[in-house]
């Protein structure tokens, strides 16, 4: 098997808590009172839009929530929204020792939106662990689109063989492997140490 050089993270259930996924959404809805069947039907026509940075977190939120009269503003709903993020310090301090080795390209394939995802690589630091940043509202593209896959082996020049990805979704991971590139479902921090050794990536 070849070496692995590269290696591509989600960073949503990976490295941090997801950015605005199910389980954040019904978080704000119940915290917020919002109807989930209403917000769910609007969120569904705009979300590819969202996350493709086709539209800015404002027109999002225009859309779901302030299309009409609410009891609380759209700067207490982002506020809220931000709030949801939140590191897994592990994994975050295992991803940053395989940068800091300089034995690996490392860099994201994620679906985020623009504002949340400029939140987070500032808040978490992320630009310490990685070169180049695959997001889904920078490249106009979301997995598990094949393309969005292809764009980071193209933009690398780095063959698939030669690169892992790692996502917690088996959908995402399913495409990544077609395309030729090794991949692991994260499932805790332990296994993910325990696969990457497998393929002989270790800090």
């Amino acid at each position: 098997m070849p070496a692995i050089r590269a290696i591509f993270w989600d960073i949503g259930g990976v490295l941090l808590t997801n950015a605005w996924d199910h389980n954040e959404r019904r978080i704000a809805l119940e915290h917020f009172h919002l109807d989930e069947k209403e917000f769910q039907s609007r969120h569904e026509l705009v979300v590819s839009s969202f996350e493709r940075g086709k539209i800015t977190l404002d027109e999002y939120l225009d859309r779901t929530v302030f299309y009409t009269a609410r009891s609380f503003t759209p700067a207490t709903f982002r506020d809220f929204m931000i709030s949801l993020s939140q590191p897994f310090p592990e994994a975050l301090a295992f991803a940053q020792s395989l940068a800091d080795s300089g034995k690996y390209f490392m860099s994201t394939i994620n679906n985020e939106s623009r504002e949340l995802n400029d939140y987070r690589i500032d808040q978490f630091g992320l630009r310490k662990i990685f070169r180049l940043f695959i997001s889904s509202c920078f490249v106009g593209l979301r997995k598990p689109e094949a393309d969005i896959y292809r764009l980071a082996l193209e933009t690398t020049q780095i063959p698939p063989e030669e690169c892992c990805f790692i996502d917690d979704r088996a959908l995402n991971l399913e495409c990544a492997r077609k395309l030729g590139m090794p991949s692991i479902q994260m499932k805790g921090l332990a296994e993910l140490r325990a696969s990457l050794a497998q393929l002989g990536v270790n800090p």
